[in-house]
């Protein structure tokens, strides 16, 4: 059986690429969670937005019967490359033993070479599928696996002569073993933590100050990021996965305050997981399962989110205004609605 939200939700479309098919989905979206419990109050979330949904089943074959296409103004929509990092080392210690992820060893992880290996893999792919020249910004999450992921794939080439820019990585910023990663030819970084992985007791996802990142990472832009220190990391209390998604709820909401179309998104598996799973229950199940299952190290997936709430507001770049020069265009059909014992317009 399938659920499906049945509260009143602000839809978001997103579309779904694989190299082989697409598939159109609608999706319902709210800068709210809705839960079928009361979601506890998160650093990111106002206690306003607590609210509830309640939810009905339908089969497969109703389900099949009740979805159709979408269709949408081009500048309502945003493209979104979402990425979980590379290999680090809190994985590998963690898969042999879970304990791991409670251990200071592993504060802040950074990727293994291993996980360079498959930034090296995923860097080559955006560039063959030509990714990387449509890439209009990149948000990423505050902590070094993350920002080494990022810019180890969507970073610049190298330096020219006579052009000195500060670099998005320094030389062998966390372990990492790599020379300085140019900041040319690039787009924008940008930190973000509405997009960190669950906060709280695993010592991996607590961050460095932002004056240590900045020192390793001089072309990322920290300007969003309020206090210096992890304010927002608990030792003794973990995010539950409903203020996860609720915070994912928030960014997606946040993004479209951006004016960019094309957005590269490099986060964490359990933040990409709860946030995803809020979408496609009015979807046959197994897109519902495309959806929603976990992102493998340096997974790339690309999605197309669809403004249907006026919440932008950005204008359309590409549409052409027509009847230049000026001059009389009255179509048939509306003539004839016009004049309809006038007889037939041409």
């Amino acid at each position: 059986m399938l659920q499906i939200l049945t509260s009143p939700f602000s839809p978001i479309h997103i579309k779904f690429h694989s190299f082989f098919h697409s598939v159109n989905l609608i999706l319902c979206y709210s800068s709210t969670l809705h839960t079928s419990l009361p979601l506890a109050h998160s650093p990111f979330q106002s206690p306003k937005t607590n609210t509830f949904f309640s939810s009905v089943s339908l089969s497969t074959r109703e389900m099949d019967a009740t979805i159709s296409p979408g269709l949408y103004p081009l500048h309502r929509c945003k493209t979104l490359h979402l990425v979980r990092h590379a290999q680090g080392v809190h994985n590998v210690a963690g898969e042999i033993d879970h304990a791991a992820y409670s251990s200071e060893e592993y504060f802040d992880a950074h990727l293994t070479p291993l996980g360079w290996q498959q930034v090296d893999h995923l860097r080559n792919h955006v560039h063959e599928t030509g990714h990387s020249k449509k890439v209009d910004l990149v948000i990423v999450s505050p902590l070094l696996r993350t920002m080494q992921t990022a810019v180890g794939v969507f970073g610049g080439e190298g330096y020219k002569d006579g052009i000195e820019v500060p670099p998005l990585m320094v030389a062998n910023a966390g372990q990492s073993d790599r020379p300085e990663i140019s900041s040319l030819n690039c787009p924008p970084f940008v930190a973000v933590e509405l997009c960190r992985e669950h906060l709280g007791v695993h010592p991996c996802d607590r961050r460095r100050s932002i004056n240590e990142y900045r020192s390793l990472f001089p072309a990322i832009d920290f300007s969003l990021i309020e206090n210096d220190d992890d304010v927002l990391w608990k030792a003794d209390t973990r995010e539950k996965n409903e203020e996860v998604a609720a915070r994912g709820m928030k960014f997606l909401s946040w993004l479209w305050t951006r004016k960019e179309k094309e957005i590269a998104i490099v986060t964490h598996s359990g933040f990409l997981y709860h946030t995803l799973s809020a979408f496609g229950s009015d979807c046959h199940p197994s897109v519902k399962d495309e959806i929603c299952k976990h992102f493998k190290n340096c997974e790339l997936r690309s999605v197309v989110i669809i403004d249907r709430s006026m919440m932008g507001s950005d204008p359309a770049t590409t549409n052409y205004p027509g009847k230049i020069p000026s001059g009389l265009d009255l179509p048939s059909d509306v003539a004839d609605e016009k004049l309809p014992d006038e007889g037939k317009v041409n």
